[in-house]
């Protein structure tokens, strides 16, 4: 009978068990990026620096049950983010990026498309191919696997990328705000 009663107290701390990302992350939102209503960003902030660049919960390519038809690392004729190449300890010759550096552009079935932004100033480290052969992953994970790219702040910079960035309750406020002035206010957003 004790044993029975201490499995149900281990399942209860699983429950109640911290994720990953949850343990060893910061997580800091960019709402609205570049004034476009719903485009929020997430960044999850390690201990060690580097930021992992995701799609924000609200984002409209997570709403309304959308596909994603394709996604494209290409910039520009002269600038792919996939021909970024880090190298030794110290990461030289990464891509310097600017918060408003275009990262990727991701075209959903109904054919919009939506540019997502490195947030923060930095150096990319690396962009997440597996969602060029599996997008479903940027639907199902956003978070995990499906994340965009990561990028490493200059040391001297560490301290203040998060200014301009909002804590996840100050995001809430603002996603709970949008719920109340439209119930589904990021759903059909192109």
């Amino acid at each position: 009978m004790e044993s029975g009663c201490g499995l149900f107290v281990m399942e209860e701390a699983d429950k109640k068990a911290p994720s990953v990302i949850d343990r060893y992350y910061t997580r800091w939102y960019k709402a609205d990026m570049k004034g476009k209503p719903c485009e929020d960003h997430c960044i999850l902030q390690h201990s060690n620096r580097i930021c992992v660049i995701t799609l924000a919960e609200s984002h409209p390519i997570l709403q309304n049950g959308r596909k994603i038809k394709s996604i494209n690392y290409r910039i520009s004729d002269g600038c792919s983010r996939l021909n970024n190449k880090v190298s030794g300890k110290s990461k030289r010759g990464g891509q310097f990026l600017t918060e408003f550096a275009p990262l990727c552009r991701i075209t959903c079935t109904d054919n919009i498309e939506y540019t997502i932004f490195s947030c923060i100033r930095g150096r990319l480290l690396e962009v997440n191919e597996d969602i060029l052969k599996q997008p479903d992953l940027l639907l199902e994970k956003p978070s995990t696997e499906g994340y965009i790219a990561v990028i490493l702040p200059k040391l001297e910079e560490s301290k203040t990328i998060t200014n301009g960035l909002l804590t996840r309750e100050q995001y809430e406020e603002i996603v709970s705000k949008r719920t109340a002035q439209q119930p589904k206010p990021c759903r059909d957003q192109p």
